[in-house]
């Protein structure tokens, strides 16, 4: 898959979304701030969320306070949006600093207006609109790569809504681990998700959209395989909002991308069979057989005159031991000497 000039898969580093989302407080000047430091700092992606607050929610959602949150989720976004004229503007400064912009839709307006006028090389899809089949369809009318997070939903609701984008509509897709709680408490993270997730999507299209307060299960899911890593972002923990808390700073972003490249370095390999770096460890660490006093030609190899001993110089390792037991000595052989399959009658 392929997002702009971005690949994303098992095979490449896992990619950061820094997640501005309403964290700007609804300050077009902040939010051109957060995106210079996010890319200053290694994020891959800048992200926002475009909310039109009408389309989105009915009249009800006035009444309805988040648990995070000291005021209703319709006040909030409505305070907390960008108009779309302003956005576009965020769109065309995050691409001028060479990164990749995204952002979620929380209607099929909105969809539809990043679609035909942002003209986004891929969509985000929000865990809230992981199974809104009628938002889903106007976002893969566009025919671009979706990233769709999936907290909130079971293991049938993100399998029908993988199917419906990969197989119905024939899009790029990658799945994204999340569990919508802000912060979200370490038990709660459930990284076995990521790997159920897998054997949905595959090995390549995987990753965390995390909402805890620091990397480490970022670091965690790029040890399972995450190709994705999400977080939300902001430059100060002093800012109000109802993200900020689960946000990562500026030095947590650029730990962040130098740990997760690491831990991509790390993970995957097999133990099917003995690397050659290791040689030179094996050669001092491994032990073989070694004469323990002078054996004469003829006498029998026993435990009496021969022992495993370091460095690794001999033909027998002591896996090998039993079978040189009570064989004979080919010649005679000196104290200290490690055994060579020339001085035993195999």
């Amino acid at each position: 898959m392929r997002i702009g000039t971005l690949e994303i898969s098992s095979q490449s580093r896992p990619k950061i979304i820094a997640e501005i989302g309403i964290n700007h407080g609804g300050s077009l000047e902040v939010a051109k701030k957060l995106a210079e430091l996010a890319v200053e700092n290694g994020a891959d992606i800048v992200k926002t969320q475009v909310h039109i607050p009408s389309e989105e929610m009915s009249p009800q959602a006035e009444n309805i306070i988040p648990s995070h949150c000291d005021k209703s989720i319709f006040k909030i976004v409505e305070e907390c949006s960008l108009p779309i004229d302003k956005e576009f503007q965020l769109k065309e400064f995050i691409e001028s600093l060479g990164s990749q912009y995204l952002a979620t839709p929380f209607s099929a307006k909105a969809a539809h207006l990043l679609g035909r006028d942002f003209q986004l090389n891929a969509f985000k899809i929000g865990s809230g609109e992981c199974n809104n089949i009628y938002l889903l369809g106007a976002v893969a009318s566009y025919g671009k790569p979706v990233i769709i997070s999936t907290g909130m939903n079971s293991l049938t609701s993100c399998r029908q809504t993988h199917t419906l984008m990969t197989k119905k509509y024939g899009l790029d897709v990658v799945m994204m681990h999340t569990t919508n709680l802000y912060p979200t408490p370490f038990e709660l993270v459930r990284l076995g998700g990521i790997q159920e997730l897998q054997q949905i999507a595959g090995h390549n299209a995987i990753g965390l959209s995390d909402h805890t307060t620091d990397n480490l299960a970022c670091l965690g899911a790029v040890a399972l395989g995450a190709v994705v890593l999400e977080r939300h972002f902001t430059d100060s923990k002093e800012r109000e909002g109802p993200d900020i808390l689960n946000s990562m700073t500026p030095y947590e972003l650029k730990e962040l991308r130098k740990s997760s490249e690491q831990m991509f370095l790390m993970r995957g390999g097999s133990k099917e069979h003995e690397i050659p770096e290791e040689q030179g460890t094996r050669d001092f660490a491994f032990a073989t057989i070694v004469a323990t006093q002078a054996i004469n030609k003829g006498d029998l190899i026993s435990i009496e005159n021969t022992a495993p001993k370091r460095p690794s110089l001999g033909h027998f390792s002591p896996r090998d031991y039993e079978s040189i037991l009570g064989k004979k000595a080919a010649v005679s052989i000196d104290e200290g000497v490690h055994l060579l399959r020339k001085h035993v009658c195999l």
